[in-house]
């Protein structure tokens, strides 16, 4: 199975484009690809699991909480990866 990854629209599209830069194989969907502006984190994480993407954030304040929800909620398996910031 390969890996795929999905961008939340808080992460910095700088990342995601210097990782594809970097390889080019690797399926990283950007947030506007997946149109995810403005919507709520557990739909986010309810496209990103139906698409068997992991989501990527920077996202600290509310992604956890509702990945905690999402998880306990859903029978499909769920990923999130934090990219962490500078202090």
């Amino acid at each position: 199975m390969k890996i795929r990854f999905q961008s939340d629209a808080d992460l910095n599209a700088e990342i995601r484009d210097g990782v594809i830069r970097r390889e080019p194989l690797i399926d990283f969907r950007s947030a506007e690809q997946a149109n995810l502006e403005g919507i709520h984190d557990i739909e986010v994480l309810s496209i990103a699991s139906q698409a068997n993407r992991i989501l990527v954030t920077h996202d600290r304040r509310t992604i956890p909480r509702h990945f905690a929800d999402f998880i306990s909620s859903h029978n499909s398996p769920a990923y999130l990866l934090f990219r962490k910031t500078s202090a």
